[in-house]
């Protein structure tokens, strides 16, 4: 497997875990950011590199800063660190489950809400 297919791959896998910590099923997040279903599964399998514009609006539905998801595929260099990667960190951890993410997620989003 080259690196580019593994990218699009590790990218895939950290977009679906944004997904699942906002509990959003795939069609869900399609009509919202309308973008079509198909296209969405496939990018979350690797096999498509999405646009700027289509991963714009994934950002806008998954509530999350759109740089957040340049970043990942490469396309901005890390900046100072934000509160945006204390739910990368969560989502990127390969050892929690999907509903220990989502809890850990909307823990640390309360602990932050009044700051």
């Amino acid at each position: 497997m080259d690196r580019h297919t593994e990218a699009l791959e590790d990218f895939g896998k950290y977009l679906k875990a944004q997904r699942e910590i906002a509990q959003l099923s795939i069609r869900h997040l399609a009509r919202v950011s309308r973008v079509s279903d198909s296209y969405l599964s496939q990018i979350e399998r690797g096999k498509y590199q999405p646009s700027p514009e289509v991963l714009r609006s994934i950002a806008t539905a998954l509530n999350i800063a759109p740089d957040q998801l340049f970043q990942r595929m490469g396309w901005l260099s890390a900046g100072a660190p934000a509160r945006d990667d204390v739910p990368t960190a969560i989502a990127a951890d390969e050892y929690l489950t999907s509903t220990q993410k989502t809890a850990l997620v909307q823990t640390y989003k309360a602990m932050i809400a009044d700051k």
